[in-house]
């Protein structure tokens, strides 16, 4: 049976080059729960392999205050799901660097989890969270060779990402807007496209 969104909607896109640090911008078409209209941020890849990710832009109802009783500021700070995987377990990516040991690198500038008391030390003693720090419930992961798949099939278009503070800013559609944005005119199209076309 033909795809109708695919019929009238496909968009020829040139992806760039899987690597950590860059994004995965989901096509307008993929329904899933985790991954409509979702940005990933790849962890760790490596061809033919399995690869990890954090979805960046979709948030929940909970706040970190919810799920840390160590946590004493009243500016609640949001929690997002990074995907379906894990989702007993939080994340967290930054800038901080070194201001978070055992923080690991991910590409220059942008990091992973890190010594988790430091990281409560910063957030209590009121330092910036937008745009520096980010936390997930969960994370997103394939199995080997499963998103060179996907990606054949431009289920994702590859990104370089953004700088820092636009990558931690912002949540949602409009993220995800944002993100299809930056890629330039190849992509236009995707922003007019509605996140259920049948309801047109």
């Amino acid at each position: 049976m033909t795809d109708i969104n695919k019929t009238l909607f496909n968009i020829n896109v040139e992806s760039g080059k899987p690597a950590p640090g860059n994004l995965l911008i989901a096509e307008p078409f993929l329904r899933d729960q985790y991954f409509t209209h979702s940005v990933i941020c790849l962890i760790e890849y490596e061809e033919k392999s399995t690869a990890m990710g954090i979805v960046m832009n979709h948030s929940t109802d909970y706040t970190l205050q919810e799920l840390l009783k160590d946590i004493k500021i009243e500016n609640p700070i949001k929690v997002y799901c990074g995907g379906p995987m894990s989702c007993d377990r939080l994340y967290f990516i930054h800038t901080l660097g070194d201001i978070i040991p055992g923080c690991r690198e991910i590409s220059p500038g942008l990091y992973i989890g890190g010594n988790f008391d430091k990281m409560v030390e910063y957030i209590n003693a009121g330092y910036p969270t937008d745009g520096c720090i980010r936390f997930f419930i969960g994370y997103s992961g394939w199995s080997p060779g499963q998103l060179d798949e996907e990606l054949k099939s431009n289920t994702w278009v590859v990104s370089s990402p953004p700088d820092s503070i636009n990558l931690l800013t912002g949540d949602d559609d409009s993220y995800w807007h944002s993100a299809v944005r930056r890629m330039g005119v190849n992509l236009r199209g995707w922003l007019y496209h509605p996140v259920n076309p049948h309801a047109n």
